[in-house]
């Protein structure tokens, strides 16, 4: 099978490594890659967001099965207009993305289905979110509409905090478009975890747990990034726990695609805040999750390209999907300044001096001149997959030393077991 990988991030670097080992793969596209993928795939020149571009290269290059990692292809309708012209492909189409592409649709579908989530407010006038802010309780969170690559997101802790967020949200327009609407949300208490799911159009079959960490600096402090590491199974995941997100969140989400026509089939990325043996919904995100994918890929002993297949057919069952038990862990390699402003170009050196059993997955990768250099916010994605977390955490930490780039940045603390 001729197969496209759509993106550029660790996330679809996982995702190549995986459907390389596929028996069912004849040739393997990425477009546009990194410089890790190019050693699986051949790499094509075509941006992610780039429709007409990717849509022509799929057509003349007789591609069989389209792979979109990323949101913003998903949310322009990229699978509707393969699918159109009889192209497979795994991802949702435009109504599906959706649920990514605006969190208001998405609270207003949660609403409507009985999803448990936070209460919340939305806003398009900057006075009247100014004059209403007074109203909430501290801390709050600000959340801009639609796709800001993760970094949409503000809890402010003071009043100040709060009129500075709406400022650059509604006013300076921070976001830009994504930002027309403001979502002021109640500010959850407890334990985050990611929960990726397949969905086959009348199922949501869940994959592994995980648990993202989302703040640039130790000790969750500092501004929300895509994420700056994960690990797998999040221990939080109990089956009390399972049970009650079935009962309450997946089996109303999946009611509520199929009485309101939406064909979902792909990865529902579903980011919870677990209290005790109950969970609230954060948001949808309509496609693999980065870091996530980096841990939960690995875990996964079933072939990914059939295991796609058979969800954008309809036809994937929960015992297709076989786990190892080992756990995983990844720690992302960022550029001085993200998830604000950071240089590009620097050189990486020390990636094929690593041990032979971690992982390293490139985000923000290019080469030039047989050099490998920086080109991006988050740049490589250290991973390993061992008996234990605390035995993964120490490997990757010890590895972590051998890699270098000018202004190379990375947390400390992640899968830290108190």
């Amino acid at each position: 099978m001729r197969v496209l990988v759509v993106g550029s991030g660790a996330r679809e670097h996982a995702i190549c490594v995986k459907i390389s080992k596929s028996s069912l793969l004849t040739k393997l596209y990425c477009a546009p890659g990194n410089a890790g993928i190019s050693k699986l795939a051949e790499c094509v020149s075509i941006k992610a967001e780039d429709i007409e571009k990717i849509t022509e290269f799929s057509v003349q290059n007789k591609i069989e099965f389209v792979i979109v990692g990323p949101e913003v292809p998903l949310v322009a309708g990229l699978v509707d207009i393969l699918e159109d012209k009889g192209i497979k492909c795994f991802g949702p189409r435009k109504n599906g993305a959706k649920f990514e592409g605006s969190k208001s649709y998405s609270k207003a579908f949660m609403e409507k289905y009985n999803v448990p989530t936070a209460k919340y407010k939305l806003f398009n006038n900057y006075e009247t979110a100014l004059k209403e802010i007074t109203n909430f309780n501290l801390p709050v969170v600000l959340k801009a509409d639609g796709l800001a690559a993760g970094k949409g997101v503000l809890i402010c802790n003071t009043l100040d905090e709060a009129i500075e967020g709406i400022n650059s949200i509604l006013k300076d327009k921070q976001f830009g478009d994504a930002g027309n609407t403001l979502l002021v949300e109640e500010f959850l208490t407890g334990t985050e975890t990611s929960l990726l799911c397949f969905v086959n159009g009348k199922d949501i079959i869940p994959m592994e747990s995980a648990r993202d960490y989302k703040r640039a600096y130790d000790n969750d402090l500092g501004l929300n990034t895509g994420g700056m590491g994960c690990f797998s199974p999040n221990p939080i995941y109990t089956d009390k726990l399972k049970k009650y997100i079935k009962d309450n969140i997946l089996d109303n989400t999946i009611r509520g695609f199929i009485k309101d026509n939406i064909d979902f089939r792909g990865v529902l990325f579903i980011g919870l805040m677990i209290t005790g043996n109950t969970a609230k919904v954060l948001e949808y995100n309509t496609r693999f999750g980065d870091p996530e994918t980096e841990v939960i890929l690995p875990r996964l002993k079933s072939d990914l390209l059939e295991i796609m297949i058979k969800t954008r057919n309809g036809t994937l069952k929960q015992s297709d999907l076989v786990w190892s038990n080992k756990k995983c862990v990844t720690v992302i390699l960022a550029s001085g300044g993200y998830p604000q402003n950071y240089e590009k170009g620097k050189i990486i050196t020390g990636i094929d001096t690593v041990d032979n059993d971690i992982t390293v997955f490139h985000a923000g990768t290019a080469i030039q001149n047989n050099d490998i250099l920086t080109n991006g916010g988050r740049i490589l994605a250290v991973t390993c997959l061992s008996d234990s977390l605390e035995e993964a955490r120490n490997h990757i930490y010890k590895n972590i030393k051998n890699i270098n780039f000018d202004k190379m940045e990375y947390r400390t603390d992640i899968a830290l077991t108190k």
